[in-house]
């Protein structure tokens, strides 16, 4: 048996403690030892910077009974030794004041341990920002003297993942994220554009390119132009395709589907499984080993829902296509959603990708536009109706009239009002994909490339004030 000291202890010591104090029938261990980094500047200036740290131990519990298994989840922050037992005894007492849990089965087995699992957390410090930062000094002097006044952040995480479970598997994940986000205004406010990055360690992002980048779409918004609500050609930013399309995987569960409450049931029963979603030879996929994207390529479920399965943890995680040419080929199940669907196992996603079969760029498309609409992201994005997907949302920091191929001024902002499987059937056109940073849903999902995509018809439902 190990010993524990009441200091802080090494993740795996105290995965390997947690189970050896374990009762129940079967035990999950989940530790997160997370690091974080951040730069944050206002006006052409830094205003903060920091580095945390901090820890979450998930045990998970489960208790064989009469009637089935029960599972029980406790999550604490900042656990050291002494918090150990009782952080247990905790989840196996939610275990056994539970009924049986549905999505009940055997804990995984047979997965070969990770040969690091014994070793030290990863961890993130100021320095990832050690070629960064003189950048953003740069940025700050270029916009200084070009008369505009830049905001914004640069996050980075690394969060060190160990699970280990009373079958035996020993695992462990390191995944690094960081995030970039770039708003630069004029000095009235009157003019604001964004641009924003996702990176797994600050060497592929330049603020300086972003800045240019930023000054261009200031200089558009320098000509303003109303438009009424309605329905207008218009292309979509990798950034607002990912943000439209991650809510459309949120919801692919497979169970959801069967049962008929998804836009993915079939009317009358059954799922849209087969079925030719668009026209486009469109590939959405998923793969854990995706070059720049590199996600945990085994479960790491905290709890139990539509995708995701307490039981389920340390199971491996395969490349997976969910649409494939244009075809729906894969909605998301656990092991017991799979059992009841007879569907295969597809287990939840950790980065999202988007093939097209197009090779212009966002610049290329908007060259070749005789009249429409240039969007550059989607926020206050909210579901109206799951039967279709129907989303609602605004649009946000510039909206730009094309004519001719060229960008001639700034319109209002509006209210959308689109399904994503509705857009993905009326695409006329996919760009190059790209790796993109999803602006509404950053904090929860960063992993994404993207095509910009070209909508004939986008609905515009009406004249949104903001920003």
């Amino acid at each position: 048996m190990s010993t524990l000291s009441n200091g802080r202890s090494k993740p795996h010591e105290i995965v390997e403690r947690a189970l050896e104090l374990s009762t129940a029938d079967g035990c999950v261990v989940i530790a997160d030892e997370e690091s974080t980094a951040n730069l944050r500047w206002a006006g052409n200036a830094l205003t903060t910077n920091g580095v945390t740290r901090g820890r979450t131990l998930t045990v998970i519990a489960t208790v064989d009974g009469k009637e089935g298994t029960a599972s029980g989840v406790v999550s604490r922050s900042a656990v050291t030794a002494a918090d150990l037992e009782p952080l247990v005894r905790a989840a196996e007492a939610a275990a056994r004041g539970a009924g049986p849990a549905e999505d009940a089965r055997p804990l995984v087995t047979g997965t070969p341990a990770s040969p690091d699992f014994t070793g030290a957390p990863a961890e993130t410090s100021s320095a990832v920002f050690a070629d960064f930062a003189p950048a953003l000094g740069e940025a700050f002097a270029r916009a200084r003297a070009g008369g505009r006044e830049l905001y914004g952040f640069a996050n980075h995480e690394l969060v060190s993942t160990y699970v280990g479970t009373s079958t035996g598997l020993r695992l462990r994940h390191d995944q690094p994220n960081g995030t970039l986000e770039l708003n630069a205004k004029s000095p009235d406010r009157q003019r604001s554009a964004w641009a924003g990055r996702s990176t797994r360690d600050f060497k592929d992002v330049d603020p300086t390119v972003l800045d240019a980048e930023l000054a261009v779409r200031l200089g558009w918004a320098e000509r303003k132009i109303d438009l009424p609500a309605g329905r207008y050609e218009t292309l979509l930013p990798p950034t607002a395709v990912a943000d439209l399309l991650i809510y459309q995987m949120w919801s692919a569960a497979a169970r959801d589907a069967v049962e008929g409450r998804t836009v993915f049931s079939k009317p009358g029963g059954g799922t849209r499984l087969g079925e030719k979603l668009s026209q486009l030879p469109l590939t959405l996929r998923s793969d854990p080993n995706a070059p720049g994207l590199e996600s945990a390529p085994f479960v790491i479920a905290h709890s139990s829902g539509d995708d995701a399965s307490v039981f389920d943890n340390g199971l491996p995680v395969p490349a997976t296509e969910w649409i494939r040419d244009g075809e729906l080929a894969r909605l998301t199940t656990t092991r017991h959603s799979a059992g009841m669907t007879g569907m295969p196992v597809a287990p939840g996603f950790g980065n999202l990708i988007l093939d097209g079969g197009g090779d212009r760029s966002l610049e290329e498309m908007v060259a070749s536009t005789e009249r429409g609409l240039l969007l550059t992201c989607l926020w206050y994005i909210r579901e109206v109706d799951p039967a279709t997907l129907l989303l609602t949302g605004l649009t946000r920091d510039g909206v730009y009239l094309v004519e001719n191929g060229q960008v001639v001024g700034e319109v209002n902002n509006f209210r959308f009002n689109e399904s994503p499987v509705d857009l993905l059937s009326r695409a006329s056109e996919a760009g190059r994909t790209e790796k993109t940073l999803p602006r509404e849903w950053s904090d929860w999902f960063t992993r994404a490339a993207m095509p910009a995509l070209r909508i004939p018809d986008f609905k515009m439902s009406s004249v949104s004030k903001g920003v």
